[in-house]
């Protein structure tokens, strides 16, 4: 199974502005929600995004297992005789680049809204939890056939206006090139910093397996896989006749007939071990978000999650 149906008839999320209307008035949305529910994960110093180890030397503590024994405090540990370990602080200044695919098969919901939105949503929540302090954001943006790239510039006023860039970015029939577009945040080669790709990663992992592993060598990764409830499970509603959102090959589908829920189900659960295996293969973190759950709770939640494994001194 490699691409979601799309229903027709009434599309998902009909009753709203269509076209680049929509999207700016759901971006418009979302600055006040992310802004008044995220802001009190960004109390005190800048900690970052993931969990990933920073540059800058700080304090040392007592020796845990599973510390990066790279980071053993050797004088410390002598004049103690306990074992220790420095920790690092995140950069002060960090540079993120998002990977956002918008592929047509983006252009698809049955719950609260689409898959669109939702990646619209998550570059949204990414922004606001890294640019301050002078921090950078950038993003390559993949449509079938067409890569673009916006340069990273510090300060809110830049991140709205990428925001802004990425909710006009019109659909184009068929799938962007996920391995190329997680390549170009290779190119150029830049110093230590944070990559986020944000997709519904339905292609073979084997087209973009290998330059996910690539970018995670110099980066800290985390990859946002945006899904919808009926990518997983058919529901019986007798006669579907479906459409695929990439190639516009339709199909008619009986979803009475338990033994097609069953394979469906199966096939999308095959997938999307897939899909998780990876990502985990490469190093890099994995953040799910549904068209049907709150999907800033679940931010919340990883954000949270992760920074606790910092203070405990693990990584991923």
């Amino acid at each position: 199974m490699r691409r979601p149906p799309t229903q027709r008839g009434a599309p998902p999320g009909a009753g709203l502005p269509l076209g680049a209307d929509r999207a700016r008035a759901t971006l418009n949305r979302l600055q006040l929600l992310v802004t008044r529910r995220l802001d009190g994960l960004l109390q005190g110093d800048y900690l970052g995004l993931l969990p990933g180890p920073g540059s800058e030397p700080g304090e040392s503590r007592e020796y845990r297992p599973g510390d990066d024994v790279r980071r053993m405090d050797w004088p410390v540990t002598a004049r103690t005789t306990v074992p220790h370990v420095r920790q690092t602080i995140a950069d002060r200044e960090l540079e993120t680049w998002l990977a956002v695919d918008l592929s047509a098969s983006l252009d698809f919901g049955t719950a609260r809204s689409l898959k669109r939105d939702l990646v619209i949503a998550a570059a949204a929540a990414v922004a606001h939890l890294t640019v301050r302090g002078g921090n950078r954001i950038g993003a390559v943006v993949g449509t079938h056939g067409q890569l673009r790239r916006l340069p990273a510039r510090p300060g809110r006023k830049e991140a709205q206006g990428l925001l802004k860039a990425l909710a006009d970015t019109q659909p184009r029939p068929g799938r962007a090139d996920l391995g190329e577009l997680i390549d170009a945040l290779n190119r150029p080669p830049r110093r230590r910093g944070q990559a986020v790709v944000v997709s519904d990663f339905l292609a073979d992992p084997a087209t973009w397996g290998r330059q996910l592993r690539k970018l995670a060598v110099r980066h800290d990764v985390l990859a946002i896989e945006v899904l919808d409830p009926r990518e997983l499970e058919l529901t019986n509603v007798g006669v579907l006749m479906v459409a695929d959102p990439e190639t516009g090959a339709v199909h008619e589908v009986q979803t009475a007939d338990p033994r097609v829920r069953a394979a469906y189900a199966a096939g999308a659960a095959a997938q999307r071990t897939a899909i998780a295996s990876a990502i985990r293969a490469a190093g890099a973190a994995h953040l799910r978000l549904r068209t049907d759950s709150d999907w800033l709770l679940d931010i919340v939640k990883f954000v949270a999650a992760a920074r606790h494994a910092r203070t405990r001194g693990t990584t991923r």
